[in-house]
């Protein structure tokens, strides 16, 4: 009897800790997907922060300001052959007032007027004068700077290259106050077969425009050489005038262009007071 119970009691061991591993394994087994779970989230999580991420990258890229460049002021050219008043031509070109427009594929771009004068005295000579007016416009470019900047490239090359005329003597320079925002006066003598002449060339930038001035004077056939300081006076007073013409097309504070009537009488006004 005793035997049967110690048997009996052993069996009964034996399937409590069959029972006790069976519910080990099953709490087990419920922990697994938990962590798979947790797992997951962990990894959606992280996807989530990558892709708002390179949104924020995204968006920040877009919003970064384009390059810009400060817009130049003038955006077109007076006509060149109208700059001048008609007395000032009179007192330069006395005999050859009407001036002679040159080609241009884009005049409020590039323009140029000239005008020449042949005062014939027969056996006694000849007087000859000849004035040019040309100018150039640059317009603002992002890649290529400001036009105001570009036109102070420009307007220092002018001058270089008036000081290194071929065949120049007695070279001068000297600023001139009153004319645009910077301006030189070059003169020199130049020798041709048909006499001496006496050159001024006159550089001036106005903003992104320059203007470029030249006038010249020989006696000719036996006639004296004109007077140097003579014509560097007239071309300062005409180069002047031209400035005053350019800064007209501008008009009123609303930026209203001048018509070119309006144009010559104010670059008229203008000089006289310069």
């Amino acid at each position: 009897m005793q035997r049967r119970a110690e048997r009996a009691e052993d069996q009964r061991d034996q399937r409590a800790g069959r029972s006790s591993r069976l519910s080990r394994a099953l709490v087990g087994a419920a922990t697994v997907p938990v962590l798979l779970i947790a797992a997951g989230c962990s990894s959606d999580s992280d996807s989530g922060d990558d892709a708002k991420k390179a949104s924020e990258s995204a968006a920040s890229t877009s919003a970064s300001p384009s390059p810009t460049v400060q817009a130049a002021v003038y955006g077109t050219l007076p006509e060149p052959c109208r700059m001048l008043a008609k007395k000032t031509l009179e007192d330069l070109v006395p005999e050859g007032t009407k001036g002679k427009e040159g080609s241009s594929d884009d005049t409020s771009t590039r323009a140029n007027c000239s005008w020449d004068s042949l005062d014939n005295n027969g056996v006694k000579g000849s007087q000859f004068r000849w004035l040019n007016v040309a100018l150039l416009r640059f317009d603002s470019d992002v890649s290529r700077g400001a036009g105001d900047e570009r036109a102070r490239e420009y307007y220092a090359k002018q001058v270089e290259d008036a000081r290194a005329a071929d065949g120049a003597r007695n070279t001068k320079a000297e600023p001139l106050g009153g004319t645009g925002d910077e301006a030189t006066l070059v003169r020199y003598d130049l020798k041709k077969k048909e006499g001496a002449f006496k050159q001024q060339t006159v550089v001036a930038r106005v903003e992104n425009v320059v203007i470029t001035l030249d006038y010249n004077g020989a006696g000719l056939a036996g006639d004296k050489t004109p007077d140097g300081d003579d014509l560097a006076k007239a071309a300062t007073k005409a180069a002047k005038e031209a400035v005053a013409a350019l800064k007209a097309t501008l008009g009123d504070a609303g930026g209203t262009s001048a018509s070119p009537s309006q144009s010559a009488s104010k670059s008229a006004s203008a000089a006289k007071k310069d």
